[in-house]
């Protein structure tokens, strides 16, 4: 993981489509902490509707809802909010929930 602080968004180059973003890449908070790295995109490619990241952090995996996502660059992504207050996918989640989503890809066979 990155062991940057205090990036901005200037230093992480040009922003990009979530389709682009490619698994791990650094991710920071909004004052450049570094939060972790992209351990994948949760989306619908069919529908194109970009549903959040599974983060791979100190702490374990977390989840980042599209409205926790500030900015998507080419060298990284600045989320919302710190690692401590990001979601951890969990199988108890309800079955439609983002997190249960996370879920099951974190345990389905890669």
């Amino acid at each position: 993981m990155a062991e940057e602080t205090d990036t901005a968004p200037e230093d992480l180059g040009a922003p990009i489509a979530y389709l682009a973003l490619p698994d791990g890449t650094a991710v920071y908070d909004r004052s450049g902490e570094s939060v972790g790295e992209v351990a994948h995109v949760l989306a619908d490619d069919q529908e194109d509707i970009f549903h959040g990241l599974i983060l791979t952090t100190p702490r374990g995996h977390r989840f980042a809802r599209p409205d926790q996502v500030d900015g998507l660059y080419e060298r990284g992504v600045i989320v919302a909010v710190p690692a401590a207050e990001l979601a951890e996918p969990n199988a108890e989640a309800d079955e439609e929930s983002l997190l249960k989503r996370a879920w099951n890809w974190l345990i389905s066979p890669k």
